[in-house]
Formats: C-alpha cells, structure tokens, sequence
C-alpha cells in the first residue's frame, strides 16, 4: 500500500502555527481499520481522508469528493481545520481547477471556496442553549476550578459546552490558564459533553489587531487534550456570538500555543463561512 499523504497547518498563513492535519488521498477504497490505525500513526488532532465518489474522478479535476476524519482515538463528525487541510492539499499542490469543492461527509455536504486571503469553509451553524450550572458544576471546576465564569451554554448537536468567562478577564488570563484535563473523564462520562469551549469577549485593538471574541477548546472525550484551532467550535462559537455582539461578520482568535485566526461571516441561509489560511509543510507517501 502506498498513499500520498500531507501535512497542512490551517487557519494560518504561516507554517509551524495554526492546526495541523494530516491529508490522506485514497485513489481505492482502504480497509475500514486502516483509518484509525493510520490516524493513529500520524498522531496528529486530526487526520483526514479523501477518497473519490466515482472511478473516472480524478483528484485534479473533480470537484466533489468524500471526506473522512479521525482523531487518534476515534472517528469524528466534523472537522472544521482538516477540511481547510485537505481543500489546501487540493488547491495548492494537486492544483485542483474548480474554484469550490464539495466535500461529503458525516455533517452532510460541506464546501470549501478558493478566497483572495485563503479558503473559505461553509459549514453547519449549530444554536446553542442556556445549560444549568449545577448539572455541569463538577466539570467546571474540575477543569477550571475558581475561574469566574459568565454564561453557561450547550450545543446538542455537537455535544459542546461553551463556558464563557468573565468579562473582567483579558486574553492574557484565557492563554495563561491552566486546565486540568486529566480527571474531566472520570467526572464526565455520560456521554453528553464531548467538548469543551472557553471563550472571552475580544478587547478594543488600540495598536494591535483587534478580535471580537477569543476561544480555548478541549475534547479529551475524543483523545484531543486541547486542539490548536478548531473549525468545529467556532461553528457553535459563532451562534453565541452572533447574539451576543448582534454582529454578523466577526474575527476570532483562538488562544492556543500555536494560535490561529478565523474570519466569520453568518450567511443568509442559516450555516457559516469560516475563513481562513493554510500552509502545507510536509508531503510524502505512506506505505505499509
């Protein structure tokens, strides 16, 4: 078996920030535990696999594919980074001829657009609902102890808590904070959290650029401590901003070591363009 295979860090122009995934092109159907032992091996938040809809499709030409994503641990049902990865892999080094492409996957069909400033993702919007602190209590101060926080919020849909933390912390205190990841399992393991998002009200820019909201995510469920950037959240994130700044169009910042910027902007339709540069750093093919 060999199969091409890429390294791309998203929601980033420059390599070595953003998120980083593995792109995977499956000219043939792969065996069904080839993925997960493959996603695994590459053991990055994410690893994606491409595979062709048709025999006569071609990588270069076609503008509609399947897409796949698996974390090291399990199989996920969206991936907001991987899928700027792969449509990155496709644009930029397959040099693929159609302006938009077309993915099928778990989260239905989701397209990626060649923009002037990098690639945009239309992906789900998902609404988010006021969650009861005392059902969730163990879990916010197992994970963030005394941390003051302002508004508690679930997405069904995706099985995300969103804890947005007080206004009176900046993003200095979202970076610097310590989250303890490693007992939030034992204390959640109903099934009904699969992610966890903090998020912050942006501050005015003065000198430097400005943002309109900061994030943190972390999905040990899914054997990610805490992922870089993530395509995912901010397609929850961007419902509960919406509301709360009454904006529309916003520009993220997601407080990781690497970090990585968003640009989003509501569509008319109900879902979400979510945009953002890709550099791919590595390329090869894997063979076993």
């Amino acid at each position: 078996m060999k199969l091409p295979i890429f390294i791309a860090d998203a929601f980033t122009a420059r390599a070595f920030c953003g998120n980083p995934a593995a792109v995977c092109l499956l000219e043939n159907e792969l065996e069904e535990d080839m993925h997960q032992k493959i996603a695994r091996e590459m053991n990055l938040s994410e690893t994606a696999f491409i595979r062709k809809l048709h025999p006569t499709d071609n990588f270069a030409q076609s503008s509609c594919f399947g897409l796949r994503w698996f974390t090291p641990a399990s199989e996920v049902p969206l991936c907001g980074h991987a899928t700027l990865a792969s449509a990155a892999v496709l644009f930029y080094k397959i040099k693929n001829v159609n302006s938009t492409l077309t993915f099928v996957t778990l989260s239905g069909e989701l397209r990626a657009r060649q923009a002037e400033d990098g690639i945009v993702l239309d992906l789900p919007l998902y609404p988010v609902y006021p969650q009861d602190f005392l059902e969730v209590e163990d879990l916010i101060k197992t994970a963030i102890g005394n941390t003051l926080v302002q508004d508690i919020c679930y997405s069904p849909d995706t099985r995300k808590l969103l804890l947005r933390l007080s206004d009176t912390y900046n993003r200095s205190f979202l970076e610097n904070l310590k989250v303890n990841m490693e007992n939030l399992l034992q204390v959640e393991n109903t099934g009904k959290v699969k992610g966890l998002i903090l998020t912050l009200k942006g501050e005015p820019g003065g000198q430097s650029q400005s943002f309109d909201f900061y994030s943190r995510y972390f999905a040990p469920w899914v054997g990610v401590a805490e992922d870089p950037v993530t395509g995912s959240a901010h397609a929850v994130l961007s419902s509960y901003w919406s509301q709360q700044l009454g904006k529309k169009e916003m520009h993220a910042f997601q407080c990781s070591q690497r970090g990585g910027e968003l640009g989003i902007s509501l569509r008319p339709d109900g879902r979400v363009d979510i945009r953002g540069g890709a550099a791919v750093v590595l390329e090869g093919t894997l063979t076993a």
